[in-house]
């Protein structure tokens, strides 16, 4: 997607210019891997126009594979995003109907070559939102992910101004029957699901506790390999709590609390912590590092503008470690 941001903290109404970024739920997973070394592959499909090749190169600019974007379609999604403050909080106006993504078909991708030799298929939820068209599009590439015993993650991701809570679950449901690792908040589980944790967002409590159970019935109706979940602590914009837990049908896991004030960019910060525990998973012993692992690179993206999370795999290693002081390296 094209980001379209006031500068700073000012409003869309005041704002005499607009700064561009590319980013999306999906890309920015891709943009986070290739940073922890992996060769990380984004499909999609772009406008053969100069924007989409802007929106190309933003992806290879860190280390992305794009051989199997789709070039083609009129127009790429855009997003307007209006960062909040203190008690005012963030604004985003999508702007993506007719996208080149959602209305690609099948034809425009060989998903039997895409998923050869792989070993991780990443979705959000964001992307069957966009169209009927879309949602197929996944259905069709989670069967080829499993017809060459690739991994398959799903971000729940719901999104209200991109479709209801009833139409996301006639969509999403049928889909986990091919997802191994699920990732979601409260309201993802609620509206994608049909699952509802005791947790009360608004007032700022999260208590890993109301996630147990419902941990427990996703694991038992979708025989999910990992069930995990980011915890945020909402207090105003600019302060967030935030952890997360993991569940792996047998045991739960939750991961060391941060306090992230002032945040300078929530955007991506759930991204940033599926690329790290996708990370997590393929290269460390246990799921509880890995989840220690996603939950310190979540917490550096929030200290980050744009979308993507720019930190290495050392970086986020010593936050891990307990390294949060800020002091300037020399």
């Amino acid at each position: 997607m094209l980001r379209l941001a006031p500068p700073g903290n000012a409003r869309f109404i005041q704002a005499p210019v607009l700064n561009v970024e590319f980013g999306g739920g999906e890309a920015n997973v891709a943009v986070s891997l290739a940073n922890y070394g992996h060769h990380a592959c984004f499909v999609s499909k772009l406008p053969a126009h100069e924007i989409g090749q802007a929106a190309v190169n933003s992806l290879r600019r860190y280390g992305v594979d794009t051989s199997f974007v789709a070039r083609g379609g009129e127009r790429i999604g855009i997003y307007f995003q209006e960062t909040g403050s203190a008690m005012r909080p963030g604004k985003v106006i999508y702007d993506r109907a007719h996208s080149a993504i959602s209305e690609a078909k099948p034809g425009d991708f060989d998903f039997d070559r895409i998923f050869e030799g792989a070993d991780w298929f990443h979705w959000t939820g964001i992307t069957p939102a966009l169209s009927d068209g879309a949602a197929e599009l996944v259905r069709l590439a989670c069967q080829a992910a499993k017809r060459h015993n690739v991994t398959v993650s799903c971000d729940l991701n719901f999104r209200a101004k991109l479709w209801t809570g009833e139409k996301a679950r006639s969509v999403m449901t049928p889909l986990m029957e091919y997802v191994d690792v699920c990732i979601g908040n409260e309201e993802d589980a609620q509206k994608c699901l049909g699952f509802t944790p005791k947790a009360d967002v608004e007032g700022g409590k999260t208590e890993a506790e109301g996630y147990r159970d419902i941990f427990r019935q996703m694991t038992e109706k979708f025989g999910f390999k990992y069930t995990a979940a980011t915890l945020r602590e909402s207090f105003s914009a600019s302060h967030n709590g935030w952890k997360a837990l993991i569940y792996d049908g047998k045991e739960f896991y939750e991961s060391k609390r941060y306090d992230i004030e002032p945040i300078v960019d929530r955007v991506g910060g759930g991204d940033s912590f599926s690329g790290g525990l996708i990370h997590g998973l393929l290269t460390m012993d246990s799921m509880k590092d890995a989840l220690e692992f996603a939950v310190a690179a979540s917490a550096l993206k929030h200290t980050i503008p744009g979308d993507v999370n720019l930190v290495s795999e050392a970086e986020v290693q010593s936050l891990a470690a307990g390294n949060a002081s800020g002091r300037i390296i020399r």
